[in-house]
């Protein structure tokens, strides 16, 4: 996979776990042969937590803390996937209401995740304005997460059969303020950075993935549409009631920096526009399925089982996964979030795989920054979006 050099006095240089462009503990092993990139060589695993291990371990409802600390900055996708393969192997059905508040914190959830991807890598690539700027649309989001969950971040607010609460009084109408405002906040962000002569040379042509490539690999989400493939799981798979809502797939064909960049942009705006319809067509009703409860099964352990020792001396209620396996996913910021759970008549998984977008699109890093600048590492590695701990997990 190496490039032949021109010169002999190749230089190793050692980019992060430390970096402050590294997006987390990512550490890369480059090879310079001067400026030119010869060699790169991920190294992975210095967040590594063993999540999947842990969910073999835990009830789903014991579990749910847990998966907020994948992708930190998209907390919501990381509780719907969780929540979403109980109740497709136990044929659940989620309350209208519910459905309708998890697609606005859905969307939320990805304009703050997008937000948080587009200052940083302004920042790596020498434009400092709109890494401040960014803060200011996401607290507004967070405050909106306080209102509704009472958490800013890792919010623990899906449930199996719909969501731990209902929105507080005045919510929608905040919600609402916030929609208006933010359309003018993405326009001065396309005033700002689209046009910028300086930020186009940075990013124009830098790191192109062809629509073959992008398939081999097994990229997704803007990575997979930034290079003319129209794949949207929320058009796809037609989860929650995105199929009741009007909203355009975003895409580009240029494969390109530049081309994911606008992808994300693009998705800011639907994902208002989504918000938007949701908060004005919310209906009434429950907003979780009391009816899970009849899943659970009231057991009285012996003396030395695992739940009189460890968990209670009065069992909590269980909710049983059936003897199934399920390959669950949801669009998330990044990419396809999925989940392969196997049941076996218990309340622990007997395996839980995860699936994350980040750290398959992280695969091809090495292969586009190959006969690069050192300098473009950074601007390729931002376009990709990614956080190491869903990466790690």
């Amino acid at each position: 996979m190496n490039i032949p050099a021109t010169r002999k006095d190749l230089m190793i240089v050692n980019m992060g776990p430390h970096h402050p462009s590294m997006h987390g503990v990512l550490r890369l092993i480059v090879t310079l042969d001067s400026e030119d990139v010869i060699d790169c060589e991920p190294i992975l695993g210095y967040l590594h937590r063993g999540m999947e291990k842990i969910a073999e371990n835990r009830t789903i409802v014991q579990y749910l803390p847990y998966v907020t600390r994948w992708d930190y900055l998209a907390t919501m996708f990381t509780e719907a996937i969780t929540v979403n393969g109980p109740e497709q192997l136990g044929n659940i059905q989620v309350p209208k209401r519910a459905s309708y508040i998890r697609v606005i914190m859905l969307e939320l959830s990805r304009i703050a995740s997008h937000l948080l991807w587009l200052g940083p890598f302004m920042a790596d690539i020498g434009a400092q304005t709109p890494f401040f700027y960014i803060f200011r649309e996401r607290e507004f989001i967070y405050d909106l997460f306080e209102a509704a969950t009472g958490m800013r971040m890792m919010h623990n607010y899906f449930r199996i059969g719909g969501v731990a609460a209902d929105l507080p009084y005045g919510w929608i109408d905040k919600c609402l303020d916030f929609c208006h405002y933010f359309f003018t906040g993405v326009t001065e962000y396309q005033k700002l950075i689209t046009r910028n002569p300086i930020f186009l040379e940075r990013v124009e042509g830098v790191g192109i993935i062809g629509r073959d490539e992008v398939i081999n690999w097994g990229l997704s989400g803007p990575m997979l549409r930034a290079s003319g493939i129209q794949w949207d799981l929320r058009k796809v798979d037609h989860y929650e009631c995105y199929d009741e809502l009007d909203w355009e797939v975003q895409w580009q064909k240029e494969g390109d920096s530049l081309a994911r960049y606008l992808v994300r942009i693009g998705e800011m705006t639907e994902s208002i526009k989504i918000i938007q319809q949701a908060l004005e067509g919310i209906p009434g009703g429950p907003y979780e399925n009391l009816e899970i409860r009849y899943f659970d099964r009231e057991r009285y352990p012996e003396w030395h089982d695992f739940e009189y020792r460890f968990i209670s001396k009065k069992p909590s209620p269980i909710f049983e996964l059936p003897k199934q396996e399920l390959y669950v996913r949801v669009e998330a910021p990044k990419g396809e979030l999925g989940i392969f759970l196997i049941g076996d008549q218990s309340g622990f998984p007997w395996r839980c795989k995860i699936r994350p977008p980040g750290f398959i699109n992280l695969q091809i890093l090495p292969q586009l920054v190959k006969r690069m600048k050192l300098a473009d590492i950074m601007t390729i590695l931002g376009s990709i979006d990614i956080i190491m701990g869903e990466v790690d997990r």
